[in-house]
């Protein structure tokens, strides 16, 4: 339930404010069940969506694979048009509380930062809450994680740079797909990127109390994801790191992170805490908190100039990556 008193709270970078207003002007967006089969939809046609890859440069194909328990799972490949040669990886992990979205729904968020470098995108469609509750989800991104590092020649990958890429529940998922290739000597990873990562469960954070009822992804709607995702275990002691990373002891061993969030977003402060946790542990990792930036804010409020900053500072970093790598 949100605070009966409104706790104090950075405020919103001034450019966000009239979005975030028109979005409380239609009244606050309460999550349920009901909605989630049109939140899992993808808003274009599939064809649609080739034919704007295609108009910049881009060519997908989608193949089957084993997920967890060796059910089926597609992976969408994304890459340039006519390219030869292995190319690094990012294996890129969508978004939505671990309920809704879709494994092609935000490819174009990574034109600017990620495509640009010449990937090999592969996007998993992992099975969703609360219908696959844990570990259904990061289980499956990591047998699709698995099966694209066997299948590195097929898929014209360098099996040595193959990067995790997560946004918001994805990043969570991704955090938790890094720990399982750690902890089972999986496929070698060069970094993570976790943009906004949702990471523990136990929402008890005080940027998750000051953002209860405030901003586009708030502490309501995340509860929801966890509930879906964990059911009755939620914020016991029977939730393992893969799951909920912010629970994580032990983060040696773990490739260099790129780890942003914003100052005014209900994930700030597991954020902050697990880039913390990364450098105790002797892993290198590169952390940015947005002033005034609300959850999502860089893809809904895109011509903004700290959207740009984090765009611009994401893309030089994922660069640098690569580079190094190579």
């Amino acid at each position: 339930m949100p605070e009966t008193t409104p706790l104090p709270r950075p405020p919103f970078d001034p450019e966000f404010v009239p979005f975030l207003t028109a979005v409380d002007e239609r009244g606050r967006f309460h999550l349920t069940t009901e909605m989630l089969p049109r939140m899992r939809e993808l808003e274009v046609t599939e064809e649609q969506l080739d034919d704007g890859l295609r108009a910049r440069g881009l060519e997908r194909r989608s193949i089957t694979v084993p997920g967890h328990l060796g059910d089926p799972i597609a992976l969408a490949v994304i890459q340039r048009i006519g390219r030869t040669g292995p190319a690094a990886c990012a294996f890129a992990i969508h978004g939505g509380g671990m309920v809704f979205g879709h494994h092609l729904g935000n490819l174009e968020s990574y034109d600017e930062w990620l495509l640009v470098h010449d990937v090999v995108l592969v996007s998993p469609d992992y099975r969703l809450a609360p219908e696959h509750p844990d570990p259904y989800p990061v289980e499956d991104c990591y047998a699709g994680l698995v099966w694209t590092a066997e299948h590195a020649d097929e898929l014209g990958v360098d099996p040595d740079r193959v990067v995790l890429v997560g946004q918001s529940a994805g990043a969570g998922l991704a955090a938790g797909t890094a720990l399982l290739a750690r902890d089972r000597q999986g496929p070698t990873l060069i970094g993570q990127v976790l943009v906004s990562p949702m990471l523990d469960d136990r929402d008890t954070t005080r940027s998750a109390r000051q953002f209860d009822g405030v901003g586009v992804a708030d502490r309501e709607m995340t509860s929801f994801g966890w509930d879906a995702y964990l059911g009755d275990r939620r914020g016991g002691e029977d939730v393992s790191v893969h799951a909920a990373p912010g629970r994580a002891t032990d983060l040696t061993g773990l490739p260099p992170a790129y780890v942003d969030c914003g100052s005014a977003e209900v994930f700030r402060d597991e954020t902050v805490a697990y880039a913390s946790a990364l450098w105790a542990a002797g892993v290198q990792a590169e952390l940015h908190v947005w002033p005034g930036a609300f959850h999502g804010s860089t893809s809904m409020v895109p011509g903004a100039v700290l959207s740009q900053r984090a765009v611009r500072a994401l893309r030089e970093w994922t660069g640098r990556l690569l580079d190094r790598a190579v």
